[in-house]
């Protein structure tokens, strides 16, 4: 049977599930398409035609390349198909962005038919994604005298595929939906249970908030079809908790613009807007996507004739209604004004909305086409010999006579890229900075993968320091969709130049860990800026953003990340630990003091947690970096003590070599240069010459949260608050409790020891408290079940070097074979404990969940509705967060315990400790 027939076959199966082709993205199919549209008697001529124009993906894909071969052969008269003129075989390449196209159409521009030359020149004109051996070309072709080189560089100098496109409109109706009451979570919009089919854009779209949902918005489409509907998250913030592109491409589907005829189900120019605004990483993907989107604050804090917040029985300050965005209100943007309106009525201002470069974004269809064509007009100003003309708006560049530097600002200025020489940049500047680090996770890489191929890139960029491609989020089921995904994906991630998880040849160990945990060990400089396709990118050295796929792709491929210089918190800690205290408690304590320190107001949204550690190690520092994400900060950075960087990068060149010995080095030695980065650094710090970062001592900041620890006394629980009779304030993360709250009455259902939350001390703490049990009572039994999964197979490798695996082998009633993985998800869990695969596990809530409707206790990250566990009939299903002690103990007596039942059980236990630096971690400014 021919891959065509198969291919048909595929068509049928997915008309069952009403879904249309599934676009072409490899050669062969493509070449058998092109023979029937050759043969003019072909039964299937006139459905090829439609597959090779409508259906083909473009970029660097391998069918782009045929495509883009036989499109030159039509345009030299070699082939003639009617339906295929010369001049639409020009508009198709004009649509497929690089890569192939590109070179085809330099091809046809430098060569010998004067015609067919300017044609090509004047599509090559309004395209922007040109590697070096493209501007290659055109840079020999030109100084060999060529003209049409010279026109095509002229052009580009002028930024003309900028400039020729249409305006962004003035007004732009829209019809209001709301998509959910309080935070919504991208996990609404695209479901972690349905990782396996993001890079199947129109299938993932079907999953996107509920089948009801989709049905009202295409109402609201039917009955104003003047108007783009907006989601809006009602008393919330939009798009919070996993950085998914995939959310936003749902959203774009349902709601946005097709970006080319000839290029399917890819929408751009979503419109979405919450009471408080939209994620920082969300805002970022609707940026790459040219959408827009507004802080709606619709509902603002009720004050009192003398001008104090009013609070409700339960000390909430109480909203009030500012002005109504009920599903179907029709609203005006005025993008000129930059007006919000109802009818002729103003509500807010969008000034934020519509920065100069936020109407650069919409105007081009999106970020990556500005990145590549400034790249492109410098290029060409160089070549040219004369001074680029201002046709962008020019980077806000904010710099304050005598004011110090907070530690990202003295990250950002080392290493801008553009900005003007010698000029010292503060917060709100915008900045083209070079990336050091840069992570792919798994269910993500694939749409990673498809962005490097629509912007035609080919090979890492040689600034990038190190980048890793993880198996983390597959890791518990080797099922058949993973067996489908992760080696193709691995495959496309190891010949670009990542350092991957698998090895497409299979020569070493599958390692499946947590991505942030393998991010954390590979980031050997203080001073490093880190992009990752996860939201906890929040490495515990250097600044590390959580990305969607566009941006991880654009950072992979430019070695560049473009954003403004955020604002700082500063937070410091003063006290002494209790004994019977646990980290993971002053992490949440933390969250908790500072909405107490500031009236309810999350002083950390959207902004960089400084946070002043000092002289805990990285990985214990990572529990405090990785739940700024679930504190809905910008990015994180831990302040560190001379020696403990120090200790921090040791234990990080160690990990590193344990990778290197593996074998999972390339041909590149990225993994040895990180050694030799880290040798270097460590030098630096020893002998003074560079000690470790520290802000300026006359930094400003937008607040200082002080951490008391003295009154952290009990364990400290987060908790989504599922009955709360606002539902707005249900399943966010500031709902901290103390664990005398629950009475030691709450039963738990299932306990889970895992996530990047964890470190090594806390496998440790859990093989003492069996062992004490044991000790205590004779025996261990479990009223719950207990999940743990390590995060890392180098936790496991140390733990058993020191005793601690051998006593949770013995507890435990399963452990992962890596010679015989899981084929399909545990849907039963027996009240043992279970000894998972390295990997986010339940966390992820992508492979395996906790049963419909149980109450889980979890070290993990999140909390959201149907994360790690989905409701049932009978109740909510709930996940509270909890240090790990808290965690071992639910899951031995099946309920939360009291505090005098959890003190009994700690004592004695070597629980993970801080003490805050004595020494104020400062330096003097320079400026």
């Amino acid at each position: 049977m021919s891959i065509y027939k198969d291919y048909i076959k595929e068509i049928e199966e997915r008309k069952t599930q009403g879904l249309h082709p599934k676009p072409i993205d490899g050669a062969e199919l493509l070449s058998e398409i092109i023979t029937q549209i050759k043969d003019s008697g072909n039964a299937d001529r006139k459905d090829s035609l439609q597959f090779f124009i409508y259906n083909t993906l473009p970029g660097t894909t391998s069918a782009a390349g045929v495509k883009a071969k036989f499109l030159k052969e039509i345009i030299l008269g070699e082939s003639i198909v009617e339906e295929i003129s010369p001049a639409f075989a020009f508009e198709l390449l004009s649509h497929m962005k690089g890569g192939p196209s590109i070179e085809v159409l330099l091809d046809l521009a430098l060569g010998n038919d004067a015609a067919t030359a300017k044609e090509a020149a004047n599509v090559l004109k309004t395209q922007v994604f040109l590697y070096e051996a493209d501007t290659n070309r055109l840079k020999e072709a030109f100084n060999s005298g060529n003209e049409i080189a010279k026109e095509i560089l002229e052009s580009y100098a002028k930024a003309e595929f900028f400039t020729k496109l249409p305006e962004v409109a003035e007004e732009i109706k829209v019809v209001t939906f709301i998509a959910g009451e309080g935070d919504i979570s991208t996990d609404l919009l695209s479901p972690g249970n349905q990782a396996h089919s993001r890079s199947d854009r129109e299938l993932h779209g079907k999953c996107m908030i509920t089948p009801e949902a989709q049905e009202e918005i295409k109402a609201l489409q039917a009955k104003h079809p003047d108007a783009s509907v907006m989601l809006i998250a009602e008393k919330g913030t939009m798009g919070v908790g996993s950085s998914r592109m995939s959310g936003v491409n749902n959203v774009a589907l349902w709601t946005g613009k097709q970006a080319s005829p000839y290029v399917p189900f890819v929408n751009i120019a979503p419109i979405v807007g919450g009471t408080n605004g939209i994620s920082p990483i969300f805002l970022t993907t609707v940026d790459v996507t040219g959408g827009i989107g507004i802080d709606l604050k619709n509902w603002v804090k009720k004050v009192d004739e003398n001008g104090n917040p009013v609070r409700n029985e339960n000390g909430d300050i109480v909203l009030e209604e500012a002005y109504s965005v009920a599903t179907g209100t029709v609203l005006t943007i005025n993008t000129k004004e930059k007006k919000l309106y109802n009818g002729d009525k103003e509500l807010i201002d969008l000034t934020k909305s519509f920065t100069p470069q936020k109407m650069e974004f919409i105007k081009a269809g999106g970020s990556y086409a500005i990145v590549f064509g400034k790249k492109l007009q410098t290029f060409a100003a160089q070549l040219l010999g004369i001074e680029a003309p201002a046709v962008f708006a020019p980077s806000k560049e904010i710099s304050h006579e005598g004011q110090g530097l907070t530690a990202v600002e003295k990250i950002f200025n080392r290493n801008a890229v553009g900005t003007t020489p010698g000029k010292v940049l503060h917060a709100g500047s915008d900045v083209r900075v070079q990336v050091n680090i840069v992570g792919s996770q798994d269910t993500t890489g694939l749409m990673t993968s498809q962005e490097l191929e629509s912007m035609a890139a080919t090979v890492i960029s040689p600034i990038v320091d190190g980048a890793y491609q993880s198996g983390c989020h597959t890791a518990s089921v080797w099922d058949k969709k993973a067996q489908a995904n992760i080696p193709k994906l691995m495959k496309f991630m190891n010949e670009f130049g990542l350092i991957t998880a698998r090895d497409p040849k299979g020569e070493y160990h599958a390692m499946t860990d947590v991505i942030h945990k393998v991010l954390n060990d590979i980031t050997v400089d203080e001073w490093a800026i880190i992009i990752g396709g996860d939201s906890h990118t929040r490495m515990s050295k250097g600044v590390a953003f959580g990305a969607d796929s566009g941006t991880v792709a654009l950072a992979l491929a430019t070695g560049e990340a473009s954003m403004p210089i955020p604002e700082s918190v500063k937070v410091t800690f003063k006290g002494n630990m209790k004994e019977h205290m646990d980290f993971r408690d002053v992490v949440h304590a933390t969250q908790a003091q500072m909405l107490k320190q500031f009236g309810g107001e999350n002083v950390f949204q959207g902004r960089i947690i400084e946070v002043h550690i000092g002289t805990l190690p990285a990985d214990q520092a990572f529990t405090f970096t990785d739940w700024t994400a679930e504190m809905k900060a910008k990015a994180s950075i831990n302040i560190s003590e001379d020696n403990t960087l120090i200790e921090s990068l040791e234990i990080a060149k160690g990990r590193i070599q344990i990778m290197i010995d593996k074998g999972m080095d390339n041909h590149n030695k990225v993994l040895q240069g990180l050694i030799d980065k880290a040798n270097k650094r460590i030098e630096e710090i020893r002998s003074g010459e560079k000690p470790a970062l520290t802000p300026d001592s006359n930094a400003k900041y937008y607040a200082e949260v002080v951490v008391d620890l003295d009154v952290i006394v009990e364990p400290m629980i987060a908790d989504p608050d599922v009955n709360n009779d606002d539902v707005s304030k249900r399943y966010t993360h500031d709902t901290i409790r103390d664990l005398s709250y629950y009475g030691g009455e709450k039963k738990v259902d299932l306990g889970f020891v895992g996530s990047c939350m964890v470190h090594k001390g806390d496998l440790k703490i859990v093989s003492q408290m069996l062992r004490n049990i044991e000790k205590q009572q004779g025996k261990v039994e479990f009223s719950a079940p207990l999940v743990v999964a390590a995060p890392t197979y180098n936790i496991i490798d140390e733990l058993k070097a020191e005793g601690d695996w051998e006593l949770l082998e013995k507890y435990s009633a399963f452990e992962f074979d890596d010679n015989a993985p899981k084929g399909e998800a545990r849907v039963e869990y027996k009240n043992v404990m279970y000894l998972e695969r390295p990997g986010c596990n339940l966390c992820m809530g992508n492979q395996e969940k906790a049963a419909k409707g149980d109450t889980v206790l979890a070290t993990s990250t999140r909390l959201f509705q149907g994360r790690v566990v989905e409701d049932s009939e009978r109740k909510k299903g709930e996940s509270l967060l909890a240090s790990t002690p808290v965690v071992v103990l639910s899951a031995i007596i099946g309920r939360i315990p009291s505090i005098d039942e959890y003190k009994a059980a700690v004592e004695g236990i070597d629980l993970t400790t801080f003490v805050p630096s004595i020494k104020e971690l400062t330096s003097t400014s320079a400026h």
